[in-house]
């Protein structure tokens, strides 16, 4: 295996979760009849430029498909998490009606919405058609396509260079982390600023997020590869922010390496250092990390089988990818996990992927009074918390795996 930007040997496993389907690849009663694809899910690292990566299987055309089911704008926090940002970016960078924005994984529209209602002319380029449709009724325009240099020099040819381009939680999902990348130092103007917001890799270390671990998760990031990466691409990292999001993420500020003039802050060195005291460019780091994931694996799979044995009623919310990574990891079927609740309409009527269970509205809950409510996306779980507390009313409980498994 070859590291998908320097090029090195790879040969320091990280993790093995075994096989798995695609984990947005969401089925209809009709294709439970027919078989799944499954694909080994290994994650190596790069001991040269210390970026963590997956071993390829699948084609990202495979993975991000026109059926794709993930809709940003079902989260409410996650809306908030947009304007609030949408907000920032316009006073630091004095951004106005003269300015252009471009969002690359631009989603169903949930962030250029805001862009949009201040009057600022703006793009988004969106790969998966479901998504890209749900944007364009908001009056977005949309670029159906995946970004690189092709697209970036494209846009640039047409008169769409950015002043700023935003990228959350797509820098892990491209293949060619390259070619991704040195797109932004074409696509941005003299004085333009990207913005990236991605999974910090400490955070997943430090908390065992290995359900984070998925085929469309080609990269694991920390900020001294990303570092490295962008360098090596014509960008140049100014500043970094420690987000709260996904259960800990960085928002990091790049330039153009030929024709950026803002100043590095100190949180970058701050960040840069965090990561080499606990070892992230360090073989040690990286050990130990199966033997965690393994012990959430079987918590979680021992209270299942406890709570059956006991005749005590389980079900689960949140139908996402996540999820489906710690349920197929474990070996979960309907057997154990009756039912999925999941506010998505796309996901409703349909089924997870390998574990095939069923996946409901938020009616269903209402009607079956679970005693427990597995969170699958435990990310949200103060939101979902929020939005489920009636459960409180029959004596429901919520539970957690990650970290560690916990009832409340």
């Amino acid at each position: 295996m070859k590291c998908r930007h320097c090029h090195a040997d790879v040969s320091l496993l990280f993790l093995d979760l075994g096989t798995a389907p695609p984990s947005n690849a969401y089925l209809s009663e009709e294709q439970l009849r027919s078989p799944e694809k499954w694909y080994p899910l290994r994650v190596f690292t790069c001991t040269r430029c210390w970026l963590v990566q997956t071993e390829d299987y699948a084609h990202h055309a495979e993975l991000f498909d026109s059926e794709y089911a993930y809709f940003s704008s079902f989260s409410r926090s996650w809306l908030r998490h947009a304007e609030t940002y949408v907000g920032e970016m316009i006073q630091r960078f004095d951004l106005g009606k003269s300015s252009h924005v471009v969002e690359v994984a631009s989603n169903d529209g949930y962030l250029l919405r805001y862009v949009q209602a201040r009057g600022i002319p703006c793009l988004g380029i969106e790969p998966t058609a479901s998504t890209a449709q749900a944007a364009r009724e908001l009056g977005i325009e949309v670029r159906e396509e995946f970004f690189g240099v092709a697209l970036a020099q494209k846009l640039v040819a047409e008169g769409k260079a950015a002043d700023l381009t935003a990228a959350n939680n797509v820098l892990a999902h491209v293949p060619d982390i390259n070619d991704f990348v040195a797109g932004f130092a074409r696509l941005l103007k003299p004085q333009g600023v990207a913005t990236f917001e991605f999974p910090h890799l400490l955070r997943l270390v430090d908390q065992c997020q290995f359900d984070t671990v998925y085929h469309e998760h080609f990269s694991y990031l920390s900020l001294t590869a990303v570092r490295t990466i962008f360098a090596k691409n014509g960008l140049a990292i100014f500043d970094v922010q420690e987000l709260d999001t996904h259960g800990g993420s960085l928002r990091v500020f790049a330039q153009r390496a030929d024709q950026g003039r803002h100043e590095v802050t100190a949180a970058v060195q701050r960040v840069l250092d965090l990561e080499r005291t606990v070892g992230v460019a360090s073989e040690r780091y990286y050990a130990g990390f199966q033997t965690r994931a393994n012990r959430i694996k079987d918590n979680l799979l021992l209270f299942l089988i406890e709570a059956q044995r006991q005749g005590r009623s389980v079900g689960a919310y949140g139908a996402a990818a996540k999820g489906n990574t710690l349920l197929n990891y474990a070996g979960v079927r309907s057997s154990l996990l009756p039912w999925v609740v999941d506010r998505n309409p796309a996901k409703q009527d349909k089924y997870l992927p390998g574990s095939r269970i069923p996946i409901v509205s938020e009616d269903h809950l209402l009607r079956a009074r679970p005693e427990y409510v597995l969170i699958l996306p435990w990310n949200l779980r103060t939101e979902i918390m929020e939005q489920l507390s009636y459960i409180r009313s029959w004596g429901g409980k919520f539970v957690c795996a990650i970290p560690d498994l916990e009832v409340q």
